[in-house]
C-alpha cells in the first residue's frame, strides 16, 4: 500500500474566507484535533501576512509534535527570515515558498518575463533551504501554465533543493483529465522528479476540486493539499473528508492516508463551529444528509442491507447509524422500523392502519417526528411523558445584561430558571439548559424573513447536537427572541430530554 502524505492547509488557506478567522488558541485547538486525525502536514499560516499569523505559527508549533508544521512564504527572502523564525519551536518544519508561473501571473501580476520568475524561484528554493532541511515549492496557477515552461521550473527548484513540488490549480480551472496530464507530464518529463514529492493543490471553483486531486494522485501525485470541509480562498479548496475515503472505498488504488475516519465528523462539526461556517446538508460526508435516507425505496433497502445504498459505513466517519427520515415518500418498512426503536410491536393490520394516518400527517408536515408517532399510536401518557412546552418567558436587554426568566412545563408541572448571556437569545437558552438533564450545543443558527416590514415575521431553524445526535427546531414568530426560543424547545421535544431533578 503506497503512502499518500495529507497536507492540511485549514489554518491557512481555510481560513482566507471572509468572516472565518480564528484566533490563536481557536488554531491550537484545530491543530491538535488535526495531530489526533493524522495529518501529516499542518499549514500552520502565512507568518509575514500579520502579527497574528506570526504568533499562531510560534504557538502551533509548540502544541503539536507529530505533524511536519509548515509556513507559507512568497519568493522574497524577507518572507523566509520571517517564516524561519516562527517555525523555531517546530519539531518537523518546513518553509513553503514559490511563485506564479502562468502567463497571466508572469506578465499581468508579476510584470516579469520567464526567465526572471526562473531565477526568483531558485533563489528562494536555495534561500529557504538555509533555514530549513524541508522546502516545498508552489508554482502558482500552474493550471493554467505551458507544461514545457512548468517542466523546466519544476526541474530547476529540486536541483535547488525543494523536497516536494506542489502543482496548484489555484483558480479551479482544469478538468480532471487535464491535470491529470499535468502531473503525469512531470513525472515523465522532469529528470530529477524522483528527489521530490509532487502534490496537489486544487480549488474548487468550477466544483471539480476533488476530482482533479484524485486525478493527480492516480498520475503520480503523493501529497494532498486539502481542507476539512473543503473551506477555503473563493470557493474552497479540495475537502480532506472526500479524498480520504475515495481512496479508502477504492482498495484497487493501492494507496492510503493513514487518516483515523473516525475522527472526521468531529472536526468537521468543530471546525464548522469555529469558524462560524455551516455544512451545506448535502455535502459528501460530513453533511447531515449524507447518511440520511427519505425515499421509501431507499429506506427499504437500507434497513435489509446497509451497503444497498451507502458505500461507506457512516460508522467509519464518527457517526452512529444512517438517519431513516420519516416523511410522505417514506414506506412501511421505515415506519415500522421507527416505532420498534420506540418500543411498539405493531401488527399487520394495526401497521397498515397507523401508516394510512402516518401518511396523512406527512403530507401536512415535512418530516415526521417521535412525538407524532405517539400521536399516531395513541400513546398520550407516553406523549405526556416526554412533552415539554414554553410557558413563560420574560428577556430584559439594551444596556443591561441580558437577562431571561424562563418556565417551561414538563408533565403537568412547571419549572423556572433565570440566567444572563452575551444576547437575549443566549440567556435563554442557558436558562433553559438549566432545567434539563442533557447537554446540549446548538450548531447552526439561522433566522429568516418570511414576510416584509416591521411587523415582519421570523423563521428562525436551529440545529442542536446531543452527543453525536443532531436534530432541527423550527419556529415562526414576530419576536425572533420568542421564535428561536421555540425552536430550540421543538428541537429538544425531538431528542426527548429530561427535566432536571436537581440543581
Amino acid at each position: 500500500m503506497e503512502k499518500l502524505y495529507i497536507f492540511d492547509t485549514t489554518l491557512r488557506d481555510g481560513e482566507q474566507v471572509p468572516g472565518c478567522q480564528l484566533n490563536t488558541t481557536e488554531k491550537i485547538e484545530i491543530a491538535r484535533l488535526l495531530e489526533q486525525l493524522g495529518v501529516d502536514i499542518i499549514e500552520a499560516g502565512f507568518p509575514i501576512s500579520s502579527p497574528g499569523d506570526f504568533n499562531s505559527v510560534i504557538e502551533i508549533s509548540k502544541a503539536v509534535s507529530e505533524p511536519v508544521i509548515c509556513a507559507l512564504t512568497r519568493a522574497v527572502r524577507k518572507d523566509i527570515d520571517v517564516a524561519a523564525d516562527a517555525l523555531k519551536y517546530a519539531r518537523r518544519k518546513r518553509i513553503h515558498t514559490g511563485i506564479g508561473v502562468s502567463p497571466q501571473h508572469i506578465y499581468d501580476k508579476l510584470r516579469s518575463n520567464p526567465d526572471e520568475i526562473l531565477e526568483r524561484a531558485i533563489d528562494a528554493v536555495k534561500y529557504a533551504k538555509t533555514k530549513v532541511e524541508d522546502v516545498e515549492f508552489y508554482a502558482e496557477d500552474a493550471g493554467r501554465s505551458d507544461p514545457v515552461y512548468l517542466a523546466r521550473v519544476i526541474e530547476a527548484v529540486i536541483a535547488a533543493g525543494a523536497t516536494v513540488v506542489n502543482i496548484p490549480d489555484t483558480t479551479g480551472y482544469c478538468f480532471p483529465d487535464e491535470y491529470g496530464r499535468k502531473i503525469r507530464f512531470l513525472k515523465e518529463n522532469v529528470p530529477n522528479i524522483d528527489r521530490a514529492i509532487i502534490s496537489t493543490h486544487c480549488h474548487n471553483d468550477l466544483g471539480m476540486a476533488t476530482a482533479n486531486t484524485l486525478a493527480g494522485i492516480m498520475n503520480g501525485a503523493r501529497q494532498a493539499e486539502v481542507t476539512i470541509n473543503g473551506i477555503g480562498e473563493r470557493a474552497g479548496n479540495t475537502s480532506l473528508e472526500e479524498v480520504v475515503m475515495a481512496l479508502r472505498c477504492h482498495h484497487e488504488t493501492d494507496i492510503d492516508t493513514g487518516i483515523d475516519s473516525h475522527l472526521i465528523t468531529k472536526i468537521s462539526h468543530t471546525v464548522s463551529s469555529l469558524m462560524n461556517m455551516p455544512v451545506q446538508p448535502n455535502k459528501a460526508i460530513v453533511g447531515r444528509n449524507a447518511f440520511a435516507h427519505s425515499s421509501g425505496i431507499h429506506q427499504d433497502g437500507v434497513l435489509k442491507q446497509r451497503e444497498t445504498y451507502e458505500i461507506i459505513d457512516p460508522k467509519d466517519v464518527g457517526i452512529d447509524e444512517s438517519v431513516i427520515a420519516l416523511t410522505a415518500r417514506s414506506g412501511r418498512a421505515a415506519l415500522a422500523h421507527r416505532l420498534e426503536l420506540l418500543g411498539y410491536d405493531l401488527s399487520h393490520k394495526q401497521l397498515d392502519d397507523t401508516y394510512q394516518r402516518f401518511l396523512e400527517l406527512a403530507d401536512r408536515k415535512k418530516e415526521v417526528q417521535d412525538y407524532d408517532l405517539l400521536y399516531l399510536v395513541g400513546d398520550i401518557e407516553k406523549l405526556r411523558d416526554q412533552q415539554i412546552s414554553l410557558k413563560f418567558m420574560q428577556v430584559t436587554t439594551g444596556t443591561l445584561v441580558p437577562t431571561a426568566t424562563i418556565v417551561l412545563k414538563f408533565k403537568d408541572h412547571e419549572r423556572m430558571a433565570t440566567a444572563t448571556g452575551n444576547g437575549p437569545v443566549d440567556a435563554a437558552v442557558t436558562a433553559i439548559k438549566k432545567l434539563i438533564n442533557e447537554k446540549v450545543v446548538i450548531t447552526e443558527f439561522l433566522i429568516q424573513a418570511m414576510t416584509r416590514g416591521s411587523n415582519d415575521v421570523g423563521r428562525v431553524h436551529i440545529h442542536v447536537m446531543c452527543g453525536k445526535r443532531i436534530v432541527h427546531g423550527f419556529a415562526a414568530h414576530t419576536d425572533t427572541v420568542r421564535a428561536s426560543v421555540e425552536a430550540f424547545i421543538d428541537a429538544l421535544r425531538i431528542l426527548n430530554v429530561t427535566e432536571k431533578t436537581t440543581e
